[in-house]
Formats: structure tokens, sequence, C-alpha cells
């Protein structure tokens, strides 16, 4: 599932990373979208980004939004993966068209910015974290960096 594969993303990130930092706290993240159950990735170009948002047309995403903090001296682990629900409303190639033009989204899963003008592409968004769509559940991190004896305000 897209779930666990996120997680495991996101634990292999922090662990690469915790490998060369002996001493540190490290966090790695990512991300992964879904739509009827398959993968939409990042598209790269203007014309696979087109594409992805007229099939996405009227229709919810989902995103898996993975994390994992590693205090590396004593080996503890938090992680967590949060999912966020996105409904986009019916977009014809005009609105498609001018999106792209103005935010040029090619490196960004399902071409869109939420935290741009990307937000005017949706209908509804749910999520129990509203920072997890532009890539890090906030929320939980903080959470967990407080369990690792960190003071987060």
């Amino acid at each position: 599932p897209v779930a666990t594969q996120a997680r495991r993303l996101a634990a292999g990130k922090a662990a690469s990373v915790a490998a060369r930092h002996p001493d540190a706290l490290v966090l790695g993240s990512d991300q992964l979208a879904e739509r009827d159950g398959q993968p939409v990735g990042k598209p790269g170009t203007h014309a696979a980004a087109r594409a992805q948002l007229a099939a996405a047309s009227g229709r919810t995403l989902r995103f898996h939004t993975a994390w994992c903090l590693i205090d590396v001296a004593s080996g503890q682990r938090w992680q967590g993966c949060d999912l966020t629900s996105a409904r986009l409303r019916m977009l014809d190639a005009a609105s498609i068209e001018r999106y792209l033009e103005r935010e040029r989204p090619y490196d960004c899963a399902g071409s869109f910015k939420s935290e741009g003008l990307g937000i005017a592409l949706f209908e509804r968004i749910d999520s129990s974290d509203p920072t997890a769509l532009i890539g890090l559940p906030l929320i939980a991190v903080a959470a967990a960096l407080r369990a690792a004896g960190l003071e987060v305000p």
C-alpha cells in the first residue's frame, strides 16, 4: 500500500542521515499521492501536469505524508503517517492552463501547490493536520519532538 511505502521512504531517509550523525536527532519525511489506488507522481513537464490535473478534475486525491524522527544516541524512534484527502473542483482546460502558467508545479505530486495558487483548484481538503499536504505534518512532528525531550512551544 501507498502509506506503507511512504513510511518506509521516510524511515529510510532518516536512517541514512542518522548513520552519518551519531549524536543527532534526525527527521526524515516523504509524501506519496494516489488517485483511485494508483500512484500519482511528480509530473516533471507542462504536458504531464496538464494531463494529471485533467484526470483529477472533480475527483479525490489521497496524500500519505510520512515522517520518522530518530534519536541516534538512544536509538529511540517515533514515526507516523498523515492522510489528507483533497477533492478537486471540476476544472476546465482554460483553468488548468492558467494555473500551470502561473505556478509551474512540475515538481509536485498531483501538479499543484496548495500553499500557493493551487488552493483555488480545490473543492474540499480533509486532514487532521493542515500542514501535512504541504509536506510535513507539524502537529505530529512537534509532539514527537516534545517526546524526544525538546522544548517545543
